[in-house]
């Protein structure tokens, strides 16, 4: 690769990394570490590529679909088995209803599939068609769209009646 197209590929991940690692985060369910590595390796793969890459359509939704497939390929290996800790040691409490929010939602997420999380997190994050969705996931639009109504009916079910106290007033 050139030097014109590493520059170019260096600017593509400066812009969006802020982006897919948000978006990781929700997909590993707050789990920062993870979501740091598969951004890296996400825009590894898009680096490796750049030439087929950059000639994409809509570049932005094409490094959603890699992130989403490597958080995916990442909760079939064997080692991706490992669990959090219910309770972390010594970490300060959360104040406000924001962050209150913010950690019941994350650990609400955390309880879904890994598949049914990337649905939620593309469907209702990145505000994507069941088609775009689909075709990010390899699924059929009826899949995502049966993944999507389980999902957030388990995501009702774990927050409980006490979703309305998050909410801002």
């Amino acid at each position: 690769m050139g030097p014109g197209r590493a520059e170019e590929c260096a600017q593509f991940a400066a812009a969006r990394a802020g982006h897919l690692y948000r978006a990781a985060c929700l997909l590993t369910a707050g789990d920062t570490h993870l979501a740091e590595d598969l951004v890296q390796e996400t825009l590894g793969r898009l680096y490796v590529r750049w030439g087929r890459f950059s000639r994409v359509e809509n570049p932005a939704a094409y490094a959603q679909t890699v992130l989403t497939r490597t958080f995916l390929a990442h909760q079939r290996r064997r080692s991706s088995t490992e669990r959090t800790m219910a309770v972390l040691p010594d970490g300060p409490a959360p104040t406000g209803g924001d962050a209150t929010l913010r950690l019941a939602l994350l650990d609400a997420l955390g309880r879904l599939p890994p598949k049914d999380r990337a649905v939620v997190v593309l469907r209702y994050w990145e505000d994507r068609s069941i088609a775009e969705t689909a075709a990010a996931l390899n699924a059929t639009s009826a899949a995502v769209r049966t993944r999507c109504v389980r999902a957030l009916g388990r995501l009702r079910e774990l927050l409980g009646e006490d979703v309305e106290a998050y909410a801002r007033p």
